[in-house]
């Protein structure tokens, strides 16, 4: 088995509904994203897929995040945009795109800053 990590980066404010505190008034963050693939093989020129084709799908699923203010950005009209539903999200989003019987998407992470983060995967 073969893993595979890229990063790519958004800005973006955001506020938490419900929020008892700071987080509940409007702020920004330089969110990182982490993005593990899983490979069983790899193809005819050894790799499990290119790193720039990887980065370049990650970065068109976040581009509509960057500058952005989450809260107006769907699914988080209605899902509340934490850390853990970004990454879900991303997660998801990465699974339609590029999950096949050799490649699956194993875990995203997102970084709200440099020592808070939270990640998604499935079983």
């Amino acid at each position: 088995m073969y893993e595979l990590t890229v990063e790519v980066g958004f800005a973006a404010a955001h506020q938490l509904r419900g929020y008892k505190g700071k987080c509940e008034n409007l702020h920004g963050h330089n969110w990182r994203v982490q993005i593990n693939v899983l490979a069983e093989r790899l193809n005819d020129i050894d790799i499990a897929i290119d790193f720039h084709d990887l980065r370049s799908i990650a970065g068109e699923i976040v581009a509509p995040l960057d500058h952005a203010f989450l809260n107006d950005v769907f699914p988080f009209t209605e899902k509340n945009p934490s850390s853990e539903n970004i990454a879900k999200w991303i997660f998801d989003t990465l699974k339609k795109k590029i999950n096949n019987d050799n490649l699956r998407v194993a875990a995203v992470t997102v970084w709200e800053s440099e020592t808070a983060s939270a990640s998604y995967y499935e079983d």
